[in-house]
């Protein structure tokens, strides 16, 4: 059984809930602590609260990397991707899903659970966490870059 030395917190909205579970007992003891910010039923909610949830729990550092799900994992990474230091990505295949850590230093994954199914998702799941940011000389370079636009709030590199 794979161990992952993170602390994640994970949630999702009522159309990710089935599949956030999933994950959740999947994981069970092979993070460090998983950290279930909600929600939990399919009661119609609002995606960007589970957003905010996650994104406070790593902002503390309870958790270093985040999980988000919702029908479509678009809503979900708009809303993620709005929160200073929260760099979220969605993704279906688990090449993007490690490569998105390696390369970006993607720290949470959205998943769309009317996208994938809960074999892939657990697959994806498992590179995510499995990756770790190599932080060779182009890739710092972008992600400086990155940075500098979350920190100007506008289109502007200069």
């Amino acid at each position: 059984m794979t161990s992952f030395s993170f602390r994640v917190a994970i949630g999702g909205d009522h159309a990710g809930f089935p599949l956030k579970r999933s994950i959740v007992e999947m994981l069970g003891d092979q993070a460090l602590a998983v950290i279930d910010c909600g929600t939990q039923d399919e009661t119609s909610c609002d995606y960007p609260d589970f957003a905010v949830a996650v994104a406070k729990r790593m902002a503390s550092g309870e958790a270093q990397r985040g999980i988000l799900v919702c029908g479509s994992g678009v809503g979900i990474s708009v809303a993620m991707n709005k929160i200073r230091g929260m760099r979220a990505a969605i993704c279906h295949d688990t090449y993007s899903a490690h490569q998105g850590v390696e390369h970006d230093d993607m720290n949470v994954l959205c998943l769309g659970s009317r996208v994938v199914g809960s074999e892939l998702a657990f697959d994806i799941v498992r590179a995510f966490l499995g990756a770790t940011y190599t932080a060779g000389e182009r890739h710092a370079r972008r992600l400086e870059k990155v940075l500098r636009l979350e920190k100007s709030g506008t289109a502007d590199l200069g």
